[in-house]
């Protein structure tokens, strides 16, 4: 990307309306193009233009078809337009980026129609790189209220609730919206799009499709048991084409799931695990707190545990969405989990166990049968009723599990080579190693309580802190 100082002078240059000139470079003669940005000369070819895509600036700027030999004169910035060059020329930015404002460089990017080639080269989820994650910078909430839930986008752009809002940071975080919800506090958040989330809480009946872009809630979603008592949501999850979501009735005498539509207004195609409470019937009583879409199984995991006199209890449940069907159960009793999660890339279950903190996995071909724990860590902990695990986070992102201890986080990655071993009762365990993410001056700090991934980024929330961490790869940080 450079400028050239033997061209003609600025003088051939033609401005027209607008700071954007429409005289096309004559392209029969020549593959090479000639542009005027802001009085700087810049030469490219028609190829790396073509880069930018349909209905761009660049693309509006050369007609093939019309002849004429003026230079196209563009009323702009030329450094900046020197790194968008670069960036259509290499698919990356160039360092001389640094010394600019990111937003600067967005909105620039948006007035050549190629905010989407700079989102791909900074938020792209294939540069995420686990292994050199730190603490790169925090992101402000107003307010008083720590944040309860986050949700993510393929991309980087996050939507974080605090109290009864609801703020919007876009792929490259920078603030975009602050909408105050009739939630008093929101407990599940998901990003139906960039714009677009589905919102629920425990104490406030019903789910909330919420436009953050406009402000509005766009519908609301109830579910009533046969008394016709209001519902409130308990977990919120999502395929492709549908959408999950865990009801409990406001008496708290009834659960169950129910299946919309995503690619029409939310339409009910089913609804599973209705349970209606009758006496002291704990299993049935145990609503499910945690939706996730199993893509390879086409199943959906669905999870709850209760905390009682003998401690804590729960079950895992997967469900068959087009039969309707219960495929399988495990019920927790020994160990519960504090939290689980599941991996497709993996092909496994995941559970941190409150007793004793440690990570263990189930791995698909066992769902159907024995349903049996591996433990990654210490398994002679399964007994310890200190209760270790309590308040512990667990999520799956790629090949790589993330679990919280406190304020401390763990990266779990499976060993490949030879990762084959015999287990217990002479059965075939895979092997897992721990690392420590984060620098010294990140440990030990308050109870981690939200974790989240999108784009190139992790994000994490704390107990009594008013901000979200963005934890990025030290190699890609802009």
């Amino acid at each position: 990307m450079q400028s050239s100082k033997n061209m003609p002078p600025f003088s051939q240059s033609k401005p027209l309306s607008n700071g954007v000139s429409k005289n096309p470079h004559d392209f029969t003669r020549t593959n090479v193009v000639t542009i005027d940005v802001g009085g700087q000369l810049f030469q490219t070819t028609v190829q790396t233009l073509t880069l930018a895509g349909s209905n761009t600036l660049f693309s509006n700027l050369f007609n093939s078809s019309e002849q004429n030999s003026s230079i196209p004169f563009i009323d702009r910035d030329p450094e900046l337009f020197s790194i968008l060059l670069s960036l259509l020329r290499t698919g990356n930015l160039p360092s001389k980026a640094k010394t600019f404002e990111i937003q600067d460089i967005v909105f620039e990017a948006k007035f050549y129609g190629v905010e989407h080639l700079l989102v791909q080269s900074q938020s792209n989820p294939s540069q995420f790189e686990p292994f050199d994650l730190e603490k790169s910078m925090i992101l402000p909430l107003s307010g008083r209220d720590s944040p309860s839930a986050i949700a993510t986008t393929p991309y980087g752009s996050v939507h974080v609730s605090h109290g009864s809002k609801i703020t919007s940071f876009d792929w490259s975080l920078q603030r975009k919206s602050t909408t105050l919800t009739q939630f008093t506090a929101i407990d599940s958040l998901l990003a139906l799009s960039s714009n677009v989330v589905a919102a629920g809480a425990t104490d406030f009946s019903g789910l909330q499709i919420i436009d953050l872009e406009m402000g509005h809630v766009r519908q609301s979603i109830n579910w009533e048991n046969v008394t016709k008592s209001g519902s409130t949501v308990q977990a919120i999850g999502t395929s492709p084409e549908l959408l999950f979501t865990s009801f409990e009735s406001s008496r708290r005498n009834s659960n169950s799931i129910l299946v919309y539509d995503l690619n029409d207004s939310f339409k009910v195609v089913s609804e599973i695990g209705h349970n209606e409470i009758f006496g002291a019937d704990l299993d049935s009583a145990i609503p499910s707190t945690k939706l996730n879409w199993i893509p390879s199984l086409k199943l959906l995991m669905a999870s709850g545990s209760h905390s009682g006199p003998s401690g804590v209890s729960g079950n895992i449940k997967f469900w068959d969405i087009r039969s309707g069907n219960l495929v399988s159960e495990i019920k927790e009793k020994v160990d519960c989990f504090s939290d689980i999660t599941v991996s497709d890339a993996l092909s496994a279950v995941f559970k941190i166990g409150t007793n004793s903190g440690e990570v263990s996995y189930i791995d698909f071909r066992s769902i159907l049968s024995d349903n049996s724990w591996n433990c990654l860590g210490d398994s002679r902990k399964v007994m310890n009723v200190k209760k270790e695990g309590y308040g512990c986070k667990i999520e799956s992102h790629g090949n790589q599990v993330f679990c919280s201890k406190e304020g401390e986080l763990e990266l779990w990655s499976e060993v490949l080579m030879g990762s084959l071993r015999n287990g217990k009762n002479g059965k075939e365990e895979r092997v897992f190693k721990k690392n420590m993410l984060g620098r010294s001056k990140d440990l030990g700090q308050n109870r981690i309580t939200n974790l989240g991934f999108g784009g190139n980024k992790m994000f994490v929330t704390r107990k009594d802190q008013q901000f979200v961490e963005v934890w990025q790869s030290s190699v890609r940080r802009f």
